[in-house]
């Protein structure tokens, strides 16, 4: 089943366990997975009858689209654009698969702590999305450009306006770009606080004996420290306005999130 500006919902991303929780739609999974700092890929590295085991990297990506680069991530179908070295396992596999080589890709934040009266009632709140579909090889210079552009600027806003480029020929060379065409993709978010048993809200030796709520969790930057090398004595503003509005952002929305309806 489709729906507009949304993935196609079929058995494999259907969210089946509290189904109010997942969404579809492009702009919650593009949103979830470019606010991600690391992106988990699993992948089979050789045959099932070889070796049943998959395997999963932790890697840097990004969701874009070559196609259209100002695409508005809530009406535009983005790829999957990943970065990693020319001669690694994953960046060589999608020549044996000539239709693109099966991939998993995830992403996920951890925004709070719920606690509960009970541990059985205990959780986290979250924002993750899974996504399925076929990597290949990027080869076209431009649309690799493109891709490296878009990852460097998605890990640190305006770092490779501010790099020395362009790549010289041996890191264009070390440097492997897979794009995953997206098959089908899926989010899944928990907000707001503890679910308690209604006969446990009643019973004050238990309700007033422990605590209960939301410790509010968020990735924080912190302050910039020169390397040994740095000949730079000030640090550019791009980066303290980045780090401290991220910080805010990321704050405000784990706080905000103890308090959404769940």
């Amino acid at each position: 089943m489709s729906a507009k500006n949304a993935y196609n919902t079929v058995v494999r991303n259907t969210v089946r366990r509290l189904r109010q929780r997942g969404a579809y739609d492009y702009e919650s999974v593009h949103r979830i997975f470019n606010a991600a700092s690391i992106l988990h890929v699993s992948f089979l590295p050789t045959s099932p009858q070889d070796d049943p085991f998959p395997t999963i990297l932790p890697m840097l990506g990004t969701m874009c689209s070559f196609s259209d680069p100002e695409g508005d991530p809530a009406t535009t179908p983005f790829d999957i654009y990943l970065h990693g070295h020319a001669t690694s396992r994953l960046m060589k596999l999608p020549n044996d698969h000539p239709d693109g080589l099966p991939v998993c890709v995830s992403a996920a934040m951890l925004d709070g702590i719920v606690l509960a009266l009970a541990p059985f009632h205990n959780s986290c709140n979250y924002r993750s999305a899974v996504a399925h579909g076929y990597a290949v090889a990027v080869t076209d210079e431009a649309e690799r450009l493109f891709a490296m552009t878009r990852i460097t600027d998605g890990l640190v806003p305006g770092r490779w306006e501010n790099s020395r480029n362009p790549p010289t020929k041996g890191e264009d060379r070390s440097t492997g770009i897979l794009k995953v065409t997206v098959e089908t993709a899926s989010a899944k978010t928990r907000v707001g606080g503890p679910g308690d048993d209604k006969k446990d809200l009643k019973d004050p030796e238990v309700a007033g004996a422990i605590w209960t709520g939301v410790v509010p969790v968020w990735e924080n930057l912190g302050a910039p420290e020169a390397n040994a090398e740095n000949q730079v004595e000030e640090l550019p503003s791009y980066l303290e306005e980045w780090r401290k509005s991220t910080n805010l952002g990321r704050e405000e929305y784990a706080k905000t999130a103890l308090n959404m309806e769940k």
